[in-house]
Parts: C-alpha cells; structure tokens; sequence
C-alpha cells in the first residue's frame, strides 16, 4: 500500500487533528485554559492559522487582522472541517475533512478535493530545544513514521524534564504509542542527539524526514532553563585509574590515603529521603590537565527509620512491618571531607574547610579552565549561609567568591530562589532576595557584583530561557503591577546588564506562554478563577498585540453554579492586602445565611490559592453544595511576596497565617453578608492537617470545626528537608512551642484527625501521638485510621463524604 493510501486509510478515522485542547491537571479538579498554541505557519512566517471552537481563522501577522476560514457551524459542502494547514504559500492552504483533503485557492475562495494529499501536509514541525509535558491531556494515540535513513529513538519529556526512552525506530518503519494530548516527546540518534521534539495531539501522525529535521536545526532557539541544571562535569581524557579497596583510595595500584573506614569511605553516598550507598564507586573530580585530583570522603552515621504496620494486606492474612530510611529534623547527616591530590607526586594538598564546615550540601561545580582552581556550591546546615567558594589547588586556600546569608532562611528549596549559573560572557546569574525581594544579579568570576539585573517591589519567579547571543533573558515575574493581583505571573525580558527590561504581558490574570516561529512572536494564554482563559498572538520583542486569538466565557464554562469570587482584605498589621477566594454554593440564596469553611494549606514552600479559571474545584465545590461558603487565602508566611511577608513563617508554623485568615473571614462576611462567621470551620492535609488542628488550639475563639488529615503536628518527626527548612538548626524549643502534640491540652471545638496508616509522606505516628495526648486530656474528638492508604487518605472518597458529613453535622443548623 501506498504511503498516500496509508494516510488516507489514516484520515478516514479522523485521526489527524492539529488543534486540541491542553489541560493542567489540579488535584481533583479541571483548569480550563485556552486551545494550546497550535499555531500553523505559512513559510515566510507572515501568516498563521489556528482554530477556536468551531471556527478556522487565518492570521495575517503584518497587517494584525484575522479572519474567519471554515466555520463548522454552517453545514456547507464540507459539512465539519477537521484541520487546516499551508501548502507551499499563503495562498495555498489545505483542508482535512474526515478521509478528503481539500485545497483552497485563497485568491479564488475554490476548494479543490484532492484523490492523492501530498505527504508534506502530514509532517509535524518539530521544535528544539526539548519541550516538557503538559499533564491533564485526554488518552490518545500517536504514529511516528520514520522516512530517514537512520534509526530513532524515542524519549519520553516528563513534565519536571527527566527523560524516559521508549525505544528506537528503525529506518521505514513506525512507532506507535498510546499517550495523552500534551504530553511531550524527544527524538534523538542512536548517539544521543537531539533531532526535535513535540507534544502529542489528539491521534497525531507525525512523519520524520530528513527535509524536516534540517528545517528543525535551522532555527535558532533560546536555551530553555530546566530546573535542575547544573554543570556538567567532563572527564578528562586517558586519566590514570581510580579505585576504592576497603574504603581507602587507591590510584594506579598506589595507595593514597589509609584512613578510611566503613563508616569514614570514599564510596559514593547520595542523599534523598534519607541517605544510601550507591554502587557507582567513588565521588571523584579531574582537574581538565588530570594533574589534580579532587575526591569525596564521608562520615556515614546512624539513620532514622520510620516503622508501620500494614494491618491489611492484600497479599496476606497476616499483617506486615514496614520499616524504611527517613530522616528527620535533627538527626545526624553524613559529613562529606573533600581531599585534594597532587597525581604526579601522589601528594595530597591540605584544603581550608572554614568555610564549608557542616554543610546541609557540598556540590563540586566547576574546574576553572586552567586547572589550577575549582569552584564549590555550599548550603550550610540551617539555611542561613549559602555560599560560591573558590579553592586554590597549589596553596589549598578557599576564599568565598559570592555569599547570601539571613537571620532567618534562604529559601533555597525552590529552583526560582536558587537560581546558579555561569554565563557565556564568564559572569554568574545569581538569585537573592538581599533587597527583600527575589531579584537576579550578576557576579564576575572573581566575586564582584557588575549589576542587577533586575530590581523592584516585585520577584522573579523563574527564569524560561535565556538567549545567549542577544544576552537576554526571558523570565516570568509575580507583583509587577501593582493593581493587579501579586501572584499573577507575567512574561518579561531584560538584558544580562539590567536594560531592557519590559513587561511583555498585561492582561489581568496569570499568564502562561509559548515562543512561536524562532522565539519571533509567542502566544500569551491568561486567565483568572472569574476569568476564563484568552488567548493573544503578541510580539516577542515589544510585547505588542498582535491579534486575539480566543476568548471564552466564564459565565457559560461555569454553568449555573456562581463564579469563585476574588476577594482582598487587609491583614494582622492593617496594612498588608491578603488575597483569597471565595467558593458560593450552587443554589446560592442572597437571603440565606451559611456557615464559613476554610480549605488551608499555608505551606511556606509556596502560595496556594488558585490563580487560573477552574470548571470545578471538586471538594471545595462539594462541600459549598452541601450548605456552606468556601473560602481559600493565602496568609502570611507563605511565599511570592516580600521576603518580610514570608518570614513569618520562620520557627513559627503554627501561625499559618491565621491570624490573617480570620481578618480576611471578617471582612469578606462584612460585604457578604450571607457568610455567618458564627459558624466557622476549616480542613486542610499535611502541612494544612497541621494547620487545622492549629486553628482549634490557638484561635478556637474563631474556628469551631476542623478536619485535618495526615498532618505534621510535630515538626520534629516530619521529613528533614522540609522542616529545617522553616523551623532551622539545631533543633530546640521552638519545635515544640510549634507543637500540635504538645498543645493538645488546648483543643476546644469539633476536631476530626484522619490518616492513611501506609503515609510514607509524613509519618503517621505523628497523628497517632496527638490522638494519645488528646486520649490523656480527655478531650472529645474523632480519630479515623485507614488501613492500607498513603498520604492524602483524606481526600479518597469515602473520607471525603467522612468529612462532609463532619462539617454538615456541626456547622449546618438543623
């Protein structure tokens, strides 16, 4: 069979699509966002078509026009169009109508159906470098023929960037797949190079020829900025051998250092959750003359073990222990020793650690080009000194090249705040929050600042791609208008010496983008929770509109039900906007009055109110159809504003903002009425199952009712990094002043605990102790226990309709 019969055997399935809808996938709930960037080019890039709902438009980008092609609302003698793409010009543009192909003569209006389509309509236009997945697609399935001469291999992009390999497609032969719409995919040669990728549509062919992988490494594309670069380390060539022989290391069959030990080796020791060997053998670093070694030595101490009994096995009539690595705040960590080596002399060069001693991580970044140097990223334990160290091989001196340090915390667990790189001009990109706002600067190799690049009462909040040879960098950015909602990502550009830098985005709502045609115009999709998503065409320049592309109604998406409604009101201090929604019952009734129930989440980590148009927010939407008034806030102590706004949070997790939230409760009751803040309850999980039981210990004046499920009550039993985090190093007496075990003795109010007896997440004897503290002060509450769940067990179903019927019962009058 012929490829043409192929195809058209193909189309008569309707499996070519080219416009699908993307979604972004929100724990139990659907975010609605605007039909993806599906844009199609004419070759000399001045025109583009896209589709919207039922309509195909053509773009003319010079004269910033649209207009409408198809519209398959009127039955005319194609009945409903499938796709439409570009022939060899603007002027020549093809229409796929279930299993015809048509081309029209844009300077007559005729359509032509063709017996036999050309291949080229059915080539997807690959894009470099790599893209990630979008989650929340529908299952689909896609062919990816392989019309070169040279196999291809097929990776999976994850949405968080790691790579899967599917497999190799051979020379003339397919690869099929089932996946989801959004989900990204990377061809590479069997050597590894990277050819293109895509993101999958609804039942895509894609063709892969060798007209379309040269037309892919034409373009010029801005390094995109993944969330884990780092250096990468290159081995120098013909360097002598290196082994470890009972823990000591050995170099060419010489011994070179005899005090080591199983518990002092130069084995491999990584760290996740806990700590574990590795098997790959020694942690070494090659100076790029090979005349320098540098290798790791670690001191590997006790470990932490949580235990649990699984009481229900599926396998098994008998219950089972588990016992797994987790390490805990406070716990003894593995120190990593770093000795220098001379390899001609096999001498080895006492290093200065003054600066690195107890360190949370000690990485190795970089050799200076000469060898006779290296650079060290170092995290002091506590989190309050973070520093670039440069060591000198000859003498062994270290000296800091760039150092942050904070009375309170270096939120360096978010890749936007840790922001480390070595640009191509020899300077460092380098993040701080140094004027109380997350900022990037610019250090010469030797330390010193050349400049800021950006400035202001606002945080960049991460970086999307930087152009090396226009030195710029593209970067989204949260409170860069001031009437607007500080969360709100906007896209921006700057210069790498600070100028240039322009707002390239202004709608009012949170904004997403994808680069079009080389990075020379891009796709701003935006929305808010009473916005639904539009979509514009813009200039990556200037930022200019170009043309809207699509729009949706809010009002129509949301149904009968009234929209999730924004609300700001002044915090503790009087002065500080607190943004929140609110969440209205289905059947909402002006007249009516309904009890109040706040869904917390005030983890540091982050902000956590929603910021982009949602159909459904499904638990929240399911308890205000039951009878109450949700509402969702972002307090104090969370992050993405001012530094001094997040500090509260510092060796102080029990305030979650509260006192914030009941403000916020107050003055949103005072312009609604309906909100009867005699009747206040709340529900959170983990972070937020602290923060509920908190809300009826500390502030049960206010909050009446809460459930909290899987929480960390105990700072101290939870996960290392998380928590020193916050609370910080050593542990001491704040960790218990934070403690919801130590407190119980003050719970007044209707508390629900629940938790998943399998939580690997945090352990689950931390909601265990608190029921036994609650059991000895003879307080009334309710204690669910589900065998076999993980983290989250309280929003599987049968505890979520659990938990309804917990606020309904105390909170809805009878």
């Amino acid at each position: 069979m012929g490829f043409e019969l192929i195809m058209m055997a193909k189309l008569m399935d309707k499996l070519i699509r080219f416009i699908v809808l993307a979604f972004c996938a929100a724990c139990f709930s659907t975010e609605l966002v605007a039909q993806d960037a599906r844009l199609e080019w004419s070759g000399d890039g001045g025109w583009c078509l896209f589709q919207s709902n039922d309509k195909f438009y053509l773009v003319d980008v010079e004269k910033r026009k649209k207009e409408i092609l198809f519209d398959n609302g009127d039955k005319g003698i194609f009945n409903e169009v499938d796709a439409v793409t570009f022939g060899k010009d603007a002027n020549e543009i093809f229409v796929l109508v279930g299993p015809f192909v048509g081309r029209l003569d844009r300077t007559t209006g005729e359509v032509e159906r063709l017996d036999k389509p050309p291949a080229e309509i059915f080539r997807s236009r690959l894009s470099l470098p790599p893209v990630n997945s979008i989650n929340g697609g529908d299952r689909t399935k896609i062919e990816v023929m392989n019309q070169t001469d040279k196999p291809i291999r097929m990776v999976w992009v994850e949405s968080n960037g790691n790579e899967r390999d599917y497999g190799t497609i051979k020379p003339g032969k397919s690869f099929f797949q089932s996946t989801f719409v959004g989900h990204a995919w990377l061809l590479r040669s069997e050597t590894g190079k990277q050819l293109g990728s895509f993101r999958s549509r609804e039942n895509e062919i894609v063709v892969i020829d060798a007209n379309v992988l040269s037309k892919v490494h034409s373009k010029k594309s801005p390094e995109r900025v993944q969330w884990n670069d780092r250096y990468r380390y290159a081995k120098p060539d013909d360097v002598p051998e290196v082994k470890v022989q009972e823990h000591n290391l050995w170099l060419e069959g010489q011994q070179l250092t005899d005090d080591a030990t199983e518990k002092l080796t130069f084995e491999n020791i990584g760290k996740g959750t806990t700590w574990f060997k590795s098997p790959r053998g020694p942690d070494l670093r090659w100076s790029p003359d090979a005349k320098f070694l540098v290798a790791f030595q670690t001191a590997d101490g006790p470990r932490t073990h949580v235990q649990f009994i699984e009481s229900a096995p599926r396998d098994q009539l008998q219950p089972k222990v588990h016992r797994f690595p987790y390490m805990k705040p406070g716990d003894d960590l593995p120190q990593k020793t770093l000795r220098l080596f001379s390899v001609d002399d096999r001498r080895e060069i006492a290093v200065s650690s003054e600066l690195f001693e107890n360190p949370w991580s000690l990485r190795f970044v970089r050799w200076k080009d000469d060898g006779k140097k290296f650079w060290l990223h170092y995290n002091q334990r506590g989190h309050q000194v973070v520093r670039l160290i440069e060591v000198d091989v000859e003498t062994g001196k270290s000296k800091a090249l760039i150092e942050e340090s904070s009375d309170t915390f270096i939120h360096y667990s978010n890749p936007g705040k840790s922001v480390f790189r070595r640009m191509p001009d020899e300077n460092i990109l380098w993040a701080s929050e140094r004027s109380g706002w997350n900022h990037l600067y610019r250090f010469n190799e030797n330390g010193d600042l050349v400049n800021a690049v950006t400035s202001g009462d606002w945080n960049v909040k991460r970086i999307d791609s930087i152009d090396h040879e226009s030195k710029t960098i593209w970067f989204y950015a949260v409170g860069v208008y001031a009437d607007q909602d500080p969360y709100h990502e906007h896209f921006c550009r700057v210069n790498f010496d600070g100028t240039g830098f322009k707002v390239l985005t202004d709608g009012d709502g949170t904004h997403r983008i994808e680069f079009e045609q080389d990075g020379k115009y891009f796709v701003d999709t935006f929305s808010r929770v009473d916005l639904a998503p539009v979509s514009q065409l813009r200039d990556s320049s200037s930022g200019e509109l170009i043309v809207e592309l699509e729009s949706q109604d809010a009002d129509a998406e949301f149904g009968d039900r009234r929209l999730t409604t924004r609300f700001t009101a002044k915090g503790r201090d009087g002065e500080t906007d607190i943004w929140g929604i609110i969440h209205w019952p289905k059947n909402f009734d002006a007249k009516a009055r309904y009890p109040v129930v706040e869904n917390i989440y005030a983890g540091p980590h982050d902000h956590h109110v929603p910021k982009s148009f949602r159909k459904n927010y499904h638990f929240p939407h399911q308890i205000a159809d039951a009878g109450m008034i949700v509402v969702q806030i972002d307090g104090m102590g969370t992050a993405w504003r001012s530094k001094k706004f997040h500090d509260v949070c510092y060796r102080n997790l029990k305030d979650g903002g509260l006192p914030d939230r009941i403000a916020w409760i107050r003055a949103a009751a005072k312009k609604y009425p309906q909100m009867d803040v005699s009747r206040v309850g709340i529900y959170g999980g983990s972070a937020g199952g602290q923060n509920a039981m908190a809300a009826l210990l500390w502030h049960n004046d206010f909050y009446q009712v809460a459930v909290a499920d899987c929480g960390c009550h105990d700072n101290r039993m939870d996960k290392i990094w998380w928590n020193e985090q916050w609370m910080g190093w050593p542990v001491d007496a704040t960790y218990a002043a934070n403690s919801n075990v130590r407190h119980a003795r003050l719970l007044k109010g209707n508390l629900m605990l629940t938790v998943g007896e399998l939580d690997r997440n945090v352990d689950p004897a931390t909601t265990t102790q608190v029921v036994e503290k609650l059991i000895r002060h003879n307080k009334n509450f309710e204690f669910v226990l589900i065998p076999g769940a993980g983290h989250g067990a309280g929003d599987s179903p049968w505890a979520a309709k659990k938990r309804l019927n917990f606020l309904k019962r105390h909170l809805l009058k009878e």
